[in-house]
C-alpha cells in the first residue's frame, strides 16, 4: 500500500463507537421500558391491531435484503451490498418504530396456544429477543467498519452479524405467524 493511500484511509476514519454504545444503550433501554411501563390507556384513531403485521412484514423486507446483500458481496458487488444493508437498516428502523408504538399503546398478548407448540414458540421468542438485543451493536460495528473501509475487520465481523440478523428478522416473522390468531 502507499504511504498517501493509508493517510487518506486515516483521514476519512470515522469514530462511530460513541454513536454505537448510545443507540445500543437507547434501543435496548426503550424496549425493556415498554415491557414494565403501563401502556397508553387514551383513545387513538388509529387501528393499532395493523401495527405487529407492519412489523412482519418489515422483518420480511429486512431479511430479504439482508439475502440480496449476501448475494451481492458474494459477487463483489460492493455498491449493491452497501445499498441493500442501507435498505436493511432503513426496514429495521421502520419496524423499530412500529414496534415501539404498537407496545406502547397496548399490552403484550400472550401466545394461546399449548403442548409442544408452544415450548417451540417459547424458544423461538425467547432466542429472537436476546438476540435482536444482541444485534444492535453488532450490526452498527459492522455497519461502521464498512463505511470506515475497515474491510478485514468487516468481514470478521460481519461473519457473526450476518447469520444473527437473518435469524432475528426471519423468527420475527415466525413469532408474528404464530401469535396473530391471538390478537
Amino acid at each position: 500500500m502507499i504511504v498517501g493511500q493509508t493517510e487518506n484511509k486515516a483521514a476519512v476514519t470515522r469514530n462511530y463507537t460513541p454513536t454505537i454504545v448510545i443507540l445500543t444503550i437507547v434501543i435496548n433501554l426503550v424496549v425493556a421500558i415498554l415491557f414494565f411501563m403501563p401502556k397508553y390507556e387514551g383513545a387513538t384513531q388509529f387501528d393499532i391491531t395493523v401495527l405487529p403485521m407492519m412489523n412482519a412484514i418489515f422483518n420480511s423486507f429486512t431479511f430479504v435484503f439482508l439475502v440480496a446483500a449476501l448475494w451481492m458481496i458474494k459477487r463483489s458487488n460492493i455498491k449493491a451490498h452497501r445499498g441493500f444493508i442501507f435498505a436493511a437498516f432503513t426496514t429495521t428502523a421502520l419496524f423499530l418504530i412500529t414496534y415501539v408504538t404498537y407496545h406502547f399503546l397496548a399490552e403484550s398478548t400472550p401466545y394461546g396456544g399449548d403442548g409442544a407448540l408452544r415450548y417451540i414458540y417459547l424458544f423461538i421468542l425467547l432466542t429472537h429477543v436476546v438476540l435482536a438485543a444482541a444485534i444492535v451493536p453488532l450490526a452498527l460495528t459492522t455497519l461502521a467498519r464498512g463505511l470506515n473501509m475497515q474491510t478485514e475487520r468487516h468481514r470478521k465481523i460481519a461473519r457473526w452479524t450476518m447469520p444473527l440478523w437473518l435469524y432475528v428478522s426471519i423468527t420475527g416473522v415466525v413469532v408474528y405467524l404464530m401469535i396473530s390468531p391471538y390478537y
